[in-house]
């Protein structure tokens, strides 16, 4: 009998009241990528947290390799041959790619050295990196494959990846994947914890599947389906909650111009010009997707659609306020340490005057939390006390409500990756959510790195590349095809 790479058992875990898991086991075989799948606040994250040392069990046990190990911290389960790449980067920006990759090493620090095992992982990996880059300049995408390397780099033989394909372009995500099975090729073990069930079926050799901290299936993942997923995670109440959809706006309503972007030229906060020539117009009725790889300039064109950015040269008409649903929550959308409801009431906080009514915010909070199914203590407990999922059903909620509320003209919605990290019943009330704002009304602008949800969305889509932004059929291919500007 083969002796498993990692194996977690009867693991149990509760944060004051909430318990986390629940007599959860977990068995990683050697050579193989393990999926790990579940809804928002499964447990999925907290019980990879466990094998890497981040958090202390209740009860349970673990072994590695065969040998029972009591990890007492993430430098226990490193030198057990451990490496997790969390979703939320754990890099310091102001520091090269050498410099993050050399950190929690042992002795002298030595450039050379560190720049020649960075140029070594990015040989192995295929990965496109440059040692002496600095993290902040360094997009989404990028900062990803950084901590990677940095797992990499302490020579893990058990690999944790946490919604790693979940800010790459379609390209990207297969090479990942394809790196992956060399990887475990060569007698390592991976697991991905992932929403993504079509990637899943496609990488893995085994599933996990955990509902409410426990373990709602587990097998091969050749005996099984997308089907039979979907059910284990989601239960027998498999269906998305239906969203209730007012009459659809008038013909003159539709056509109402909310975007207009005459010649824009963009820079970004380098000074450096990522954007500079785009033309369109966006309606009240409509969401527009926009695509693009890394850098070819989305990121500061959503932003100045946004407000959050102005353009150096051409004309951008807008509404005054925009909904803005950010690719990185925790850096531009929240205050983890601060209540739910003071997170409610950033909404227009830069416009604000007077006293706040903070009694009406925490109704609004509750009702936010209610209708939107938000998982969370109430409207007082800290942001942090949520999951990632949550958090992210609470921004959109937010950022939602008050563009659904705003009087006169149609509301105005910029979202990017807004189904980042959330399981299969919540993308589809994200969904369901963005369809209700266009049917009201909205003009919604949706940028995702996931092309299929774009595609599934939008009924047009704008290219980002190079720098240029021009509109081509919303068809897989041919959108594929212009984001690596072969058309």
């Amino acid at each position: 009998m083969i002796t498993p790479a990692l194996e977690l058992t009867g693991i149990s875990k509760r944060f004051g009241a909430a318990v986390a898991l629940s007599d959860a086991s977990f068995t990683l075989r050697p050579g193989t990528v393990h999926a790990l799948l579940g809804e928002n606040g499964a447990g999925k994250t907290t019980l990879m947290r466990v094998a890497f040392g981040m958090v202390r069990p209740d009860a349970g046990r673990i072994r590695i390799d065969g040998d029972r190990i009591d990890l007492r911290s993430p430098a226990g389960a490193i030198a057990a041959g451990v490496g997790m790449v969390h979703q939320h980067f754990t890099l310091v920006p102001a520091m090269t790619v050498a410099e993050n990759i050399a950190l929690g090493g042992h002795g002298l620090l030595r450039p050379r050295e560190s720049v020649a095992r960075v140029r070594a992982i990015a040989s192995l990996t295929g990965f496109a990196l440059d040692p002496d880059a600095v993290i902040e300049r360094l997009p989404v995408g990028a900062q990803q494959r950084v901590e990677i390397a940095k797992a990499l780099a302490r020579e893990a033989r058990i690999l944790i990846l946490d919604e790693p394909t979940a800010v790459l372009a379609p390209a990207e995500v297969d090479e990942l994947l394809a790196w992956l099975r060399r990887y475990v090729a060569e007698g390592n073990a991976a697991v991905v914890i992932t929403h993504k069930l079509r990637e899943a079926l496609s990488v893995a050799d085994d599933v996990t599947v955990l509902r409410h901290g426990r373990v709602a299936h587990a097998g091969a993942m050749a005996a099984t389906s997308a089907g039979a997923l979907t059910a284990a995670m989601l239960g027998s109440d498999a269906a998305p909650a239906p969203v209730s959809v007012p009459g659809a706006p008038t013909a003159a309503e539709q056509r109402m111009v909310v975007f207009c972007a005459k010649a824009l030229r963009i820079r970004d906060d380098h000074d450096v010009e990522r954007v500079h020539d785009a033309t369109f117009t966006v309606h009240g009725g409509e969401i527009v997707g926009v695509v693009g790889v890394e850098g070819a300039g989305q990121r500061e064109l959503l932003r100045a659609l946004a407000g959050r950015r102005e353009p150096t040269a051409g004309t951008l008409t807008r509404p005054s306020t925009v909904g803005f649903v950010p690719d990185d929550r925790h850096e531009d959308a929240v205050l983890l340490d601060r209540p739910l409801v003071e997170n409610v009431a950033l909404r227009g906080a830069g416009v604000r005057r007077g006293r706040m009514a903070w009694s009406t915010f925490a109704a609004r909070t509750t009702a936010l939390l209610r209708d939107y199914d938000v998982r969370g203590p109430g409207a007082r407990a800290p942001m942090r006390a949520l999951s990632g999922g949550n958090q992210q059903k609470l921004v959109l909620a937010r950022e939602l409500d008050d563009a659904a509320q705003a009087p006169g003209a149609p509301s105005a919605i910029v979202a990017e990756n807004p189904m980042r990290g959330l399981d299969v019943r919540a993308a589809a009330e994200v969904a369901a959510r963005l369809r209700e704002a266009r049917d009201r009304g909205a003009a919604v602008i949706l940028y995702s790195s996931d092309l299929d949800e774009v595609l599934s969305l939008a009924s047009r889509v704008l290219v980002a590349y190079a720098g240029v932004v021009r509109e081509v059929p919303a068809v897989r291919d041919v959108v594929g095809r212009a984001m690596l500007g072969l058309d």
